[in-house]
């Protein structure tokens, strides 16, 4: 399954889906309990539906900014928080490739060290019978 957010835009989208649950416990405690007593059928449509018009407004604009969010990260360089005015800050995506670029050399290093101990023990035990005798 594709992923539309990841953890940071989530983080983001935070400050959205408070007051959308606030709003929907609101609609709940409403529902549940008639806290006005007696309300006509418009006075119900009008108070529920001063509830959810904002709700889904404000659902509707997460979703959208949330793509705006995760769509702009992928364009445009990232950059680590704080860092995007500093003079040399590097982008996320450059630092990401340092990090694989590091990993992958000391594999190398690590396969080739493996590969010349492998070579050594070999030429250690070479065959007895094979000895210089003079």
């Amino acid at each position: 399954m594709a992923r539309i957010f990841d953890r940071d835009t989530l983080l983001d989208l935070t400050v959205n889906v408070i007051p959308l649950g606030i709003i929907l416990f609101f609609v709940v405690a409403f529902v549940l309990v008639d806290p006005f007593g007696g309300l006509d059928f418009y006075g119900r449509v009008l108070q529920m539906g001063l509830l959810v018009f904002p709700f889904v407004a404000l659902a509707i604009l997460t979703y959208v900014s949330g793509k705006a969010i995760a769509g702009d990260e992928k364009r445009s360089p990232v950059f680590f928080q704080g860092q995007a005015t500093m003079e040399g800050a590097q982008t996320r995506h450059e630092a990401e490739a340092d990090i694989e670029a590091a990993d992958e050399a000391a594999a190398a290093a690590t396969a080739e060290a493996e590969a010349e101990a492998e070579a050594d023990a070999t030429d250690d035990d070479a065959d007895p019978d094979t000895t210089d005798e003079e």
